[in-house]
């Protein structure tokens, strides 16, 4: 076989398993994760915590039960994280029309 064929059924593979999105996506969430994350430390999270009572951040939070502190606060901040940056990297993704990099496998005659 030529080398050539052989990058062409590389490159064919790549492009119907959907490695290009796969590599887009992750490229998108590492590049926004910070300034999202900031979005969400210093200005989503201390709203949400004022308006839940927790004046310190939300992040913070606790719920006290017996001796035993419930960290909600913590998790529900790195569960707003999350909800941020796949939203952000879900539009991005679409605006820019990236999910259309992928080539679809012709359906079989």
């Amino acid at each position: 076989m030529k080398g050539g064929a052989n990058m062409k059924g590389f490159l064919d593979f790549i492009r119907e398993r959907g490695v290009v999105g796969l590599a887009v996506g992750f490229i998108l969430g590492g590049a926004v994760s910070k300034v999202v994350a900031a979005l969400v430390t210093d200005i989503i999270n201390p709203v949400i915590g004022v308006v839940l009572g927790a004046a310190k951040g939300l992040d913070r939070a606790v719920l006290k039960i017996g001796g035993v502190e419930i960290l909600w606060g913590n998790f529900a901040a790195v569960l707003i994280d999350f909800l941020v940056i796949a939203l952000v990297v879900y539009f991005g993704v679409k605006g820019l029309g990236l999910d259309k990099l992928d080539k679809k496998k012709e359906a079989a005659k």
